[in-house]
């Protein structure tokens, strides 16, 4: 699996992340959204009302590179926070988001992690973020 078991654990327990789709014309779009953490594939499952009418789903026909953001404040007066960043190829599916919430439209976006950045979680807030590259086109 691209992640680790704390990085794994710590988007089950978030409700909220940041998507970075890009348009035909190379703009970039940004939307705050609900996701699933699917650990039997790896992957980052975005679903939702309106799904196949949204900017961000046909963005991702048209262009598949993303990055998602999931992050949290841990302690707001010293400014300790901890996130992930996950960069990769995301593809819009016709069926499956029923699956993992049934009040939501059938239609996703599966994202396949290529670049994890993540802070503040497997190690104490304070380190350095742990980078690397993951998946196919990863290097040893």
């Amino acid at each position: 699996m691209p992640f680790t078991a704390k990085e794994a654990a710590y988007l089950a327990s978030q409700p909220l992340a940041r998507l970075a789709t890009v348009d035909g014309r190379g703009q970039p779009h940004v939307v705050p959204l609900g996701f699933h953490y699917n650990a039997e594939l790896g992957t980052v499952d975005v679903t939702g009302r309106g799904m196949a009418r949204s900017l961000k789903y046909r963005h991702v026909q048209g262009h598949p590179r993303v990055s998602l953001v999931v992050d949290d404040i841990v302690d707001a007066q010293r400014w300790v926070v901890r996130g992930i960043e996950i960069r990769g190829t995301a593809v819009a599916l016709a069926t499956g988001g029923k699956e993992i919430l049934p009040h939501v439209d059938d239609e996703l976006i599966r994202i396949t992690p290529e670049r994890i950045v993540s802070w503040g979680i497997d190690s104490d807030c304070q380190a350095p973020p742990l980078a690397r590259n993951v998946g196919a086109g990863a290097q040893a």
